[in-house]
């Protein structure tokens, strides 16, 4: 029996969505802008431009997909041929652009509803939750209640934190709500245990997520948030992909963040990694251990977290080339009825204004299994993903 993997590289848009100017998002484009800033900025000792190179992973139609979504070529070729699988792009119906509905809508549970979100102002939680998180949670009080960069507010408040025992919280555009301590200041357990109890008070307020931010280090200067991140999240309102999967017998290996983003619901083996290269080295192992009838789904997050909304978009072309040279030891490991997708849930343009999300198109890139070599109708919605991996995983 067959196999799927999904490799889904967190915040790779191919180009803005057709309500991106809705979003504020008009023109972002987070590969586009990423291979033209590396054409323009990237010199090699001659001071030769040294464009953004990724054959592999246009070997499977990556720079087909980006130029039939933007309807435009790309700055420079990503150094390869289309020869391997069928490519396109699909369009997101859901509402907002968070990693949520981006994950559900492919598994086939759009998001029809609007998320709560905590609006960009100083103190920008309402008092009640505040007070009874620190009642609660038996707190001296709380740092930051903003709007933040993860990395920025713990060299502004971590010190703070640290002789004073409060825990940083704070919010992006996301529908979120993150608490950053230390791990061996504050405790991890701890830290876990408050997430927990931020989960149950903001779900009248339709927060999609409560994010574990720990983080080491002994000043301003050194600290360093860790991979021991925990996402604590709304389980999807349908069964999903992932569900329908366990349900009719089969398995869930889920790499990385997935079996939070899913509430670890629809999982049957999870498999704890962070940073690009483990979670590469995960991956292989999930693929290694995989029985027939399983879907290997794996979120590579550094994309979206170290780079994306860091706004760096040198950090983010490396990293592509990256996880490109280290793709065929993932592929090596299919077997021939295996069905590989590469592909994204929103995009995160770092050369975009701000630190959030951008509404985009993400590429679509089967292969294996018998795919042929061509190009593919573009899909309106994410959950036609889902809907041909159904069909050959022979699940609704």
């Amino acid at each position: 029996m067959s196999r799927t993997i999904i490799l889904l590289m967190d915040s790779f848009g191919i180009g803005y969505a057709r309500d991106a100017e809705k979003y504020g998002d008009k023109d972002a484009d987070t590969l586009g802008h990423i291979a033209e800033w590396m054409l323009a900025n990237r010199k090699d000792a001659a001071g030769k431009p040294m464009p953004l190179q990724l054959p592999n992973l246009a070997a499977r139609g990556l720079q087909k997909a980006a130029e039939l979504s933007r309807g435009a070529a790309l700055a420079a070729p990503l150094g390869g041929e289309h020869t391997i699988g069928f490519y396109t792009y699909a369009q997101e119906v859901s509402r907002g652009k968070d990693t949520l509905s981006g994950h559900w809508e492919i598994a086939g549970v759009p998001v029809d509803f609007d998320w709560g979100y905590f609006p960009n102002v100083p103190k920008c939680f309402p008092q009640e939750l505040v007070d009874a998180l620190i009642e609660q949670g038996h707190l001296p009080g709380v740092l930051g209640e903003c709007h933040a960069s993860g990395t920025e507010i713990i060299k502004e408040l971590g010190e703070e934190h640290v002789r004073s025992g409060k825990p940083i919280i704070y919010t992006s555009a996301d529908s979120v709500l993150q608490i950053a301590a230390h791990e061996e200041a504050f405790g991890l357990e701890r830290l876990y245990d408050l997430c927990k109890l931020a989960y149950k008070l903001v779900r009248p307020y339709n927060i999609a997520r409560v994010i574990a931010r720990p983080f080491v280090g002994t000043c301003a200067t050194d600290f360093t948030r860790t991979t021991n991140r925990h996402d604590y999240a709304v389980p999807a309102p349908e069964a999903t992909l992932l569900d329908k999967m366990v349900a009719a017998g089969g398995s869930v290996y889920a790499v990385g963040k997935i079996a939070d983003i899913f509430a670890h619901r629809g999982i049957t083996k999870h498999y704890a990694a962070g940073g690009l290269e483990k979670l590469v080295d995960a991956t292989k192992q999930a693929i290694s251990d995989a029985p027939d009838n399983t879907i290997v789904f794996t979120n590579f997050v550094d994309f979206d977290s170290s780079y994306g909304h860091r706004r760096d978009p040198k950090g983010y072309g490396e990293a592509l080339e990256y996880f490109d040279k280290r793709l065929p030891e993932m592929t090596a490991l299919l077997k021939p009825d295996d069905l590989l997708l590469i592909t994204a849930d929103h995009g995160n343009d770092p050369t975009w204004t701000g630190t959030d999300h951008t509404r985009e198109k993400i590429p679509v890139l089967f292969s294996g299994a018998g795919v042929p070599c061509s190009e593919m109708k573009p899909m309106e919605t994410f959950s036609e993903i889902g809907e041909y991996i159904g069909k050959y995983m022979k699940i609704e």
